[in-house]
Formats: structure tokens, C-alpha cells, sequence
């Protein structure tokens, strides 16, 4: 059974940051890419960035993302960390991990955590 659990939301000011967290386990980090989503109010969900199975993992981000956050993956703890800098209002949602595919697709991936909610102030 596959279980995601996040971590590490919370309020934040505009440019301050924050670092998420996806508990998981060695099988599921050995089987699947781990993505990142968001999903604001009235927006769909949107992919952020994920990070390929095996090793270190290849990471991959949005362009909204690209720069300000960094994706990355401890093993020894079964964790995947989202590093979130220069954090904008715009980047305000639920922050959710999901185990899948290597992709920014939601159908693409067929486990998901329960979410962490981000808010940036301006």
C-alpha cells in the first residue's frame, strides 16, 4: 500500500520561504516518481516539479517554479523535500505529493497525500 504523507505548510510572508516534506516509504521511492502539485482555490491542480525513482533522482520543474524551488529526495529518511524560496502570493494553495509517473501530469500519478496548505502574504 502506498501512503504519502506531507508536511511543512504553513504562512509565510512574500519572499520569505518554506520547506515541504513527503513521508513515504523505500518501496514506494524505489517504484515511483514523486511529484509535487498545488491546487489553488477555483484553479485547477497543477504540477510543480517532481523527482525520477532510484538514487539521487532527476528532478524536474515548472517554469512558474523554476529557480525559486528545489525538489529533492533523502533516502535514508524515505522523505521528499520541496525547498520553496522567493515565495509570491500567487504561489498560495494546498501543497499535495503524489506517487506516479515522471510527469507534471496529474493523470499521471495514482497516489496522492492528503496536502499541506501554503500561504504567502503580501
Amino acid at each position: 500500500q502506498v501512503q504519502l504523507v506531507e508536511s511543512g505548510g504553513g504562512l509565510v510572508q512574500s519572499g520569505g520561504s518554506l520547506r515541504l516534506s513527503c513521508a513515504t516509504s523505500q518501496d514506494t521511492l524505489d517504484y515511483y516518481a514523486i511529484g509535487w502539485f498545488r491546487q489553488a482555490p477555483g484553479k485547477e491542480r497543477e504540477g510543480v516539479s517532481s523527482i525520477s525513482s532510484h538514487g539521487d533522482g532527476y528532478p524536474y520543474y515548472a517554469e512558474s517554479v523554476k529557480g525559486r524551488f528545489t525538489i529533492s529526495r533523502d533516502n535514508a529518511k524515505k522523505v521528499v523535500f520541496l525547498e520553496m524560496t522567493k515565495l509570491k502570493p500567487e504561489d498560495t494553495a494546498v501543497y499535495y505529493c503524489a506517487a506516479g509517473r515522471f510527469s507534471l501530469r496529474t493523470e499521471h500519478y495514482s497516489y496522492w497525500g492528503q496536502g499541506t496548505q501554503v500561504t504567502v502574504a503580501s
